[in-house]
């Protein structure tokens, strides 16, 4: 198990890139699985969940070329599903939470998918009804072996139908869409997920020979067609990458210039570091934090009352974002309310925070109080573990902003969704040393 050890304290200064968006790239790489044509994607993160898929699609018999950092060419027209039933493979699909979106390419290309259940992290349950629900609606007779946790759904000929899904999962709404643009007929999704990273799949789906109609918004119509051919694809930067930069930045007053964010994807996300009394500044497609050397000010209600922040389906809040934000309150003038409504064990590592001075209040396992110390007393150092990937870099930035040196072991964690981070932190003036 890797540790990182931190020096805390030290203002940072530069420019960051962030890297391409891990949920994003775990709903593009599923994707060629739909053609027997070479699929090129650009600025895929080099991340431990993305490189397992990477691996997942090889040993299903996708050919994987890598063309450069980053770039990466896959050609799809030698499949093995015997893997699919094989003992490699419920091992291999377990350890990672997106091998999910497989099933749906397969079942519509060859008429049957099958995948255990999905292991990752510990944020929560995260159910599979959406996924299995649709494809049923879809035509496909749906088996669970229960002694070995395996999900199987099979189909001669997909049948496009209405659906109106029981929640708006993105990872539910991507696998029905890839299963539907082979189906035959109309597919119509009601209440589909319209995040960003769906809106970069369909896009890409489209220019690949299908046809969607209705992307960006919660109702999607499908009109399935018999084939689709190969595809370029750019891979949009990490807007939860992005919004943890901003709050590093904050907590350990640096000036840091945040390179190419796309700010037309980024949603709520500036607006909501801004409540928090945190400048940003828009320079071209850059996002510019000046030092906030006097510290930050949580804006309330204009009522007065307290401000509260919550998660939502996009356009809402991203749920990846709210551990950021709680750190970040740790150390600003006044109070919010942080509501976790989508995973009930992400709030879990406040009590590290807590130990490291932070005035926190739990109130159950989906709202925390933050009172600000208003940089008067600093976190201080310690020994911690990460629960989960977005907690990870949540207790990194609290540990850069705390007083001594600190150690945060599991960090396998981070690395799952930041690429070298302790790498690009050290560039821009981070005293970060990784241990394994």
């Amino acid at each position: 198990m890797g540790s990182f050890s931190i020096e805390g304290g030290h203002q940072l200064k530069g420019s960051i890139q962030p890297q391409g968006a891990k949920n994003e790239a775990l709903q593009i790489l599923c994707a060629v699985l739909l053609t027997p044509n070479t699929v090129t994607i650009h600025n895929i993160p080099d991340i431990i969940d993305v490189n397992k898929l990477i691996q997942l699609l090889k040993n299903l018999g996708v050919e994987v070329k890598k063309v450069k950092s980053g770039t990466y060419a896959f050609t799809s027209n030698n499949i093995d599903l015997d893997y699919l039933e094989s003992a490699d493979f419920k091992e291999d699909g377990k350890g990672l939470r997106g091998s999910i979106m497989i099933v749906g390419p397969l079942l519509a290309r060859f008429g049957k998918g099958f995948i255990p259940k999905p292991g990752g992290d510990k944020i929560g349950r995260r159910r599979l009804d959406t996924h299995f629900q649709g494809f049923i609606k879809l035509g496909a007779s749906f088996r669970y072996n229960r002694e070995e946790h395996f999900y199987g759904v099979e189909s001669k000929q997909l049948q496009g139908t209405y659906m109106l899904l029981d929640e708006a999962s993105v990872t539910g709404t991507a696998n029905i869409v890839m299963a539907a643009v082979l189906a035959k007929g109309t597919t119509t999704i009601y209440n589909a997920a319209c995040e960003p990273y769906l809106q970069q799949l369909c896009n890409m789906l489209n220019r690949m020979g299908a046809n969607i109609q209705g992307i960006g918004s919660n109702l999607l119509t499908i009109e399935g067609v018999t084939s689709l051919k190969g595809t370029e694809h750019t891979i949009l930067p990490d807007m939860i990458e992005i919004g943890s930069w901003i709050g590093l930045a904050a907590m350990t007053k640096s000036e840091l210039t945040i390179k190419n964010v796309r700010w037309e994807y980024l949603g709520q996300i500036p607006e909501v570091f801004r409540k928090l009394g945190i400048t940003l500044e828009k320079r071209e497609d850059d996002i510019y934090i000046p030092a906030h050397t006097n510290g930050y000010e949580i804006q309330n209600y204009i009522d007065g009352s307290i401000l509260t922040v919550s998660d939502a389906p996009w356009p809402g809040f991203t749920p990846d974002l709210l551990s950021i934000i709680l750190v970040i309150a740790t150390q600003a003038r006044g109070s919010v309310l942080i509501h976790q409504k989508m995973f009930e064990s992400r709030l879990f590592f406040v009590d590290k925070l807590i130990d490291m001075g932070a005035k926190i209040i739990l109130c159950d396992p989906h709202r925390a109080s933050v009172i600000g110390h208003d940089f008067k007393s600093n976190l201080k150092a310690m020994t911690m573990v990460s629960p989960d990937i977005r907690a990870g870099i949540s207790l990194l930035i609290a540990a850069l902003s705390a007083s001594g040196t600190s150690t945060i072991h599991n960090i396998e964690q981070i690395d799952r969704g930041y690429e070298r981070i302790d790498e690009r932190l050290r560039a821009i003036g981070a005293k970060i040393t990784r241990a394994l």
